[in-house]
């Protein structure tokens, strides 16, 4: 399939709806908005928000990832195929070197190489595949070395190694489209920070666990790994510091939980009660590179109410972030993303193709790689006026959505 080819999210939604004998009034009323609503989306000229996609796949009981169609995008090349090698090499259990053959030093300078280029870089996506596959079986061999009796605080670093390299490799995954590889790499984080004896270690890899359960539609679970990590980190909180700012990132992924389950005023409760006076208490930080901090927690609260459908709110909660203080290029993406889906919400094109063109000058990669982003300018080629069309077909071009 070509890109010019690519199936959109409506067209998936009309043809699960259809097999499973629905009509668009029946979705739309489960779902909780208009049947013209639905029906705009069957045809391409609106993109649900991500709540509203977890409704639906609800409703037609199938995955959010087949509604998005994200495998069929990495088997046809559009996403970077180096998740497959990723799989291959996370399955691949080859002997474990001795201790005086790996050098736990460079390995941590290498794993926080990744993470930066993660974090940091317009290229990440290319980058990362360029780095990610070596550097996991490094990661890995270390982590089957350091057994013998004297190694503990060696094979504790090599799971510290082990635990970290899984929560980016968890992301990664997730980004791509690959769901059920980042549900291995975060189970695999799970177990490599346990082993570290580093109540924030593990705490972070419920932050993480709690992410992909919500991108596969288990906002319940989602809820309850974050609440349950929130209640281990509360002896802890009196140390101030990364403490609170761990704690106030699990208050994120369980307000995300509560608005993903149609409980908004949780979500925001969530927000005001917990998350900011950690942010404010902390300041802005990247503790086990949740980026946490003010900037994080008001990009959360414009995502509650743009998946509650409160575009005016989350426009004017959107005019009071700066979002260049964030220390995650990827953050700053994803706000104008948001922005732009706001917007659409508000039928508002120019502001959506203004705010996808600082997308793109922000993260040039992962506009070309996010099923939603892609979904917004599918449907701005299908309604833009013709004095917006040459630019939207410009940009179309050069995320890969029409030939060139």
């Amino acid at each position: 399939m070509s890109a010019s080819d690519e199936i959109g999210i409506g067209e998936r939604l009309r043809f699960y709806r259809q097999g499973r004998n629905k009509t668009q009034a029946v979705v739309a009323g489960l779902a909780g908005v208009s049947e013209d609503y639905v029906s705009q989306i069957e045809r391409g000229a609106k993109t649900p928000t991500i709540g509203l996609l977890h409704k639906f796949a609800r409703i037609l009981d199938v995955q959010v990832s087949v509604l998005l169609g994200e495998p069929t995008f990495e088997q046809n090349g559009t996403i970077h195929p180096v998740a497959s090698e990723l799989h291959r090499r996370m399955m691949s259990f080859g002997p474990p070197r001795g201790g005086g053959d790996v050098d736990l030093a460079e390995l941590r300078q290498r794993v926080d190489a990744a993470w930066k280029i993660w974090q940091t870089s317009p290229r990440r996506y290319t980058e990362g595949a360029e780095t990610f596959p070596a550097l996991l079986s490094d990661v890995q061999a270390a982590a089957r070395s350091f057994r013998a009796f004297g190694e503990v605080e060696q094979r504790r670093e090599a799971a510290r190694l082990s635990s970290d390299m899984y929560f980016l490799l968890r992301t990664f995954a997730k980004r791509v489209g690959r769901t059920d590889l980042s549900l291995l790499a975060a189970d695999r984080a799970i177990a490599a920070a346990y082993e570290t004896d580093d109540p924030l270690r593990i705490a972070g890899a419920h932050w993480n666990l709690g992410h992909i359960l919500i991108a596969q539609n288990e906002s319940e679970a989602a809820e309850e790994t974050a609440v349950h990590a929130i209640e281990e980190l509360k002896p802890h909180l009196d140390g101030g510091g990364d403490w609170v700012a761990m704690s106030g990132a699990l208050w994120l992924v369980a307000s995300v939980a509560s608005v993903r389950q149609g409980d908004a005023w949780a979500a925001r409760d969530r927000l005001r009660e917990h998350a900011l006076p950690a942010a404010k208490s902390t300041g802005e930080g990247n503790v086990m590179w949740t980026v946490f901090g003010p900037t994080n927690v008001h990009l959360h609260a414009m995502s509650v109410e743009m998946e509650a459908g409160e575009s005016a709110e989350g426009l004017s909660i959107a005019d009071r972030i700066d979002v260049t203080s964030s220390p995650s290029l990827e953050r700053q993406t994803t706000f104008y993303l948001e922005l732009a889906r706001l917007h659409e919400q508000r039928r508002d094109d120019a502001a959506v193709l203004l705010h996808l063109m600082s997308a793109e000058a922000s993260g040039p990669e992962d506009l070309r790689y996010n099923v939603l982003a892609r979904d917004l300018v599918r449907g701005l080629l299908k309604r833009a006026r013709p004095s917006m069309a040459p630019q939207v077909r410009a940009l179309a071009k050069r995320i890969g959505l029409v030939a060139a």
